[in-house]
């Protein structure tokens, strides 16, 4: 690394940031607002869920699935916006850690570019970023049609694992110019913790605390 590294702070948002998952729940805010009739479709939701944990799909095609029982194959973004933005103030500070918004305040007051890195759909994490004052996100992204409409298809990867840390390194710059500091909740995040040079562990998963325990990584208990 030559000269002053460029500092930056990336926060994993479902259970780091809000006090739990964003994407079911947002599925059952759209749900009860826009077409409760689907509620019916839920028992192939239940078997869905059955084949990935037989692995006979993957997690991405899980998700891809429940997004087209849930809100459809394709979603009007005027009609989306509106509750999109409805969620983001359920989410945002009520169902969120005030000690988590403390620490994106405090990270940006020290001059250091904060980043959510999430799973979620980019399409409701962005709005969740905007009320936490974080402008930049990287979350698993939808594709479109050539209306613009949002379809149920994951546009490239599930920002997950491996994937969100490919995806991550393609938007900051190179490593040897920055200095990283990331927090998460999860073991799955284990690729960003081995590329970050500080370590957060956030209310951790028992397998995530026994990795922290072992690496020294910085355990923090948010509540």
């Amino acid at each position: 690394m030559t000269g002053t590294p460029k500092l930056y702070s990336v926060f994993d948002m479902d259970r780091t940031i809000t006090r739990g998952g964003s994407y079911s729940p947002w599925l059952l805010f759209w749900v009860m607002r826009e077409a409760p009739w689907r509620l019916l479709l839920l028992p192939f939701a239940l078997i869905a869920g059955l084949l990935y944990v037989t692995k006979r799909i993957s997690r991405a095609r899980l998700k891809e699935i429940n997004h087209w029982l849930m809100m459809g194959g394709r979603t009007d973004p005027d009609r989306l916006a509106p509750r999109v933005a409805q969620y983001a103030d359920r989410l945002v500070p009520g169902r969120s850690f005030a000690d988590a918004i403390a620490r994106i305040k405090a990270e940006k007051a020290e001059g250091r570019r904060v980043v959510i890195a999430t799973a979620s759909y980019g399409f409701y994490a962005h709005a969740i970023a905007d009320r936490l004052g974080v402008e930049d996100v990287v979350a698993t992204r939808s594709k479109r049609n050539v209306a613009g409409d949002i379809l149920a298809r994951i546009d490239g990867e599930n920002c997950y694992d491996v994937a969100k840390r490919k995806m991550v390194e393609a938007v900051l710059p190179s490593k040897r110019e920055i200095h990283v500091r990331f927090f998460s909740d999860h073991h799955s995040d284990a690729p960003m913790f081995e590329w970050a040079d500080e370590q957060y562990a956030v209310n951790p998963t028992p397998k995530l605390k026994a990795m922290a325990k072992a690496r020294g990584w910085t355990i923090l208990r948010w509540r």
